[in-house]
């Protein structure tokens, strides 16, 4: 069994923005549907033991969030009741916790 898997519609809207970041780098349909297909198998794969992902601390903190690293993507979730809910798919390279969190002091 396992918990099912939702993705919020901003995360829907992430993954449309990595296909095509993915097809404007290949210019290959295939190679853009299998890197969304292999990044979305990445994020199933944490439905039977969700909290294996790796979690999201701020300040010592625990945010909540877990996520799970693919290529040059993370991809953010939290547990809800009974299913997981992908947040975000983000570069590994932008600011997490602003774009998750809102605004908050980096000090």
């Amino acid at each position: 069994m396992g918990f099912a898997i939702r993705y919020s519609p901003q995360a829907q809207r992430d993954m449309d923005a990595v296909w095509d970041g993915v097809w404007e780098a290949s210019k290959d349909f295939d190679v853009a549907d299998r890197y969304i297909s292999d990044l979305a198998d990445r994020i199933a794969a944490k439905r039977t033991f969700p909290k294996s992902g790796i979690p999201l601390y701020y300040r010592g903190l625990f945010t909540g969030f877990y996520y799970v690293n693919f290529k040059a993507y993370r991809a953010f979730y939290r547990l809800r009741d009974g299913y997981i809910e992908v947040a975000r798919v983000l570069l590994a390279k932008q600011d997490h916790i602003a774009i998750l969190l809102g605004s908050v002091d980096h000090e």
